[in-house]
């Protein structure tokens, strides 16, 4: 069961990710995919900045540092970006299993975790929209507890 979303613009990117954060708790992962420039750090922003509940919060990139932990009120958000890494054993230091069970996982280049990669989960693949600011988020539930709340999702485009 997949759903998809087309929004026009970064706008209804944001609104995606803050109707998302808003369903989102403690050990949820949620892998990213798609290309570079698909926007998937600035969905991860804003679903941080959601959570937070803070448009001004500081959200910068984990390119090079890998991980930012994000210790929030509602709950703690670990944003991956596995990039620069080549090998899925790089990623125990990262102590990506401490964030599976205690936090919400924002994974983006997915790829990289291979045999990592949970079971529970949603996939969201983004692909070009309509307009050259538009993009087309399919969220793919893997697991009974998030195909039921995406079943429930209305993921009203924007």
């Amino acid at each position: 069961m997949t759903k998809t979303v087309t929004v026009s613009n970064q706008t209804g990117t944001e609104a995606l990710a803050a109707q998302l954060a808003a369903i989102a708790k403690p050990g949820d992962v949620i892998l990213m995919h798609g290309t570079l420039g698909m926007g998937k750090s600035a969905f991860c922003r804003a679903f941080i900045r959601a959570v937070a509940d803070n448009p001004h919060e500081e959200v910068p990139s984990p390119t090079f540092t890998l991980v930012q932990i994000y210790e929030l009120d509602r709950l703690p958000v670990w944003h991956f970006d596995l990039y620069r890494l080549s090998d899925p054993e790089e990623i125990d230091e990262l102590d990506i299993e401490d964030a599976f069970a205690d936090a919400v996982s924002l994974i983006e280049w997915p790829d990289r975790l291979e045999y990592l990669t949970p079971e529970n989960r949603l996939d969201i693949h983004i692909e070009p929209g309509p307009t050259a600011d538009g993009r087309v988020f399919v969220l793919e539930p893997s697991g009974e507890d998030w195909v039921k709340r995406i079943d429930q999702f209305a993921g009203d485009p924007v």
